[in-house]
């Protein structure tokens, strides 16, 4: 299933991304119907950190979730095969002069999990060697093309999540910049409880801890599918980080997670990953 999977990707490529577009909306449409898991989970978390919203926008969000999400897997067949020109004509990359401007310092590029956070990625190979933790998918055959995939261009370093940050504090003291991932639940180990969009999460504390240790700055970075491509956006350094205070660094964290999501498009947040699986000693499951 996986290779069919792949080869469906590397026809699809080929077509403008319009067309592509086409397919993943009405690839998410099927995935709606028939992931009754996901559309559990996603719905929850709507309902969760949008309260305000009532049922009919709630089910309005997570249609288009399940579209941008469909499209932009696809899409990464782009990013797979498609020449380094026409990756820079699809990614309009914003910010760039945050990160030059620490050039050879150590740098933490957070990268929340919005759908496009793997065009951000590889828009950013084609300016800078960089180093990222991933983890293992079931498939060996998709895993395979994924690490292919986001080593394409330049000379980046994928650590898998198993083999710790000792890596990573190395090439960050390098000077070489580290694209994190850190906003989703890894249980409670290394991780506090904090508040994102007003239910107490699970949040590492590695981002300021890393910060800590090599000195880095965290420049935000935020990926979204627009209407001709996608945008990445590489903020300002974040000021008074660490700040010593690791539930008020975590909180942070989550707060500025938050704006970014509501700024952009909030549609494209990873909703349908269990963000609040792990909770607070007493406190019931939520999914």
């Amino acid at each position: 299933m996986a290779r069919l999977g792949i080869g469906l990707m590397w026809l699809l490529h080929w077509l403008p991304l319009p067309l592509q577009g086409l397919v993943g909306s009405l690839l998410g449409r099927l995935l709606l119907v028939v992931n009754k898991e996901r559309r559990r989970i996603t719905r929850t978390n709507l309902r969760l950190c949008f309260p305000a919203l009532n049922e009919a926008a709630q089910k309005a969000l997570l249609r288009r979730h399940f579209a941008v999400f469909a499209q932009s897997a696809l899409e990464r067949g782009i990013l797979w095969w498609a020449s380094a020109a026409r990756i820079r004509r699809l990614v309009r990359l914003e910010g760039m002069e945050h990160l030059d401007a620490l050039r050879g310092t150590p740098v933490i590029l957070l990268a929340p999990h919005f759908v496009g956070l793997d065009m951000g990625w590889s828009r950013l190979c084609l300016e800078r060697d960089m180093v990222t933790m991933y983890a293992r998918v079931k498939s060996p055959a998709f895993n395979r093309r994924v690490r292919a995939g986001r080593r394409r261009f330049g000379r980046q370093r994928l650590v898998s999540r198993q083999e710790g940050l000792r890596q990573v504090i190395a090439e960050l003291r390098a000077g070489v910049p580290f694209y994190y991932l850190p906003d989703m639940d890894y249980g409670a180990r290394d991780a506090v409880f904090a508040p994102f969009f007003g239910v107490q999460a699970a949040t590492l504390t590695a981002v300021a801890r890393l910060a800590k240790l090599s000195g880095a700055k965290v420049l935000p970075v935020v990926t979204h599918r627009a209407a001709r491509g996608y945008v990445t956006n590489i903020g300002a350094p974040w000021q008074n980080f660490p700040s010593g205070d690791t539930e008020a660094d975590a909180a942070r964290m989550n707060g500025e997670i938050e704006r970014a999501i509501v700024a952009a498009d909030a549609a494209q947040y990873l909703w349908s990953h269990k963000r609040f699986k792990t909770r607070p000693p007493g406190e019931k499951a939520v999914y």
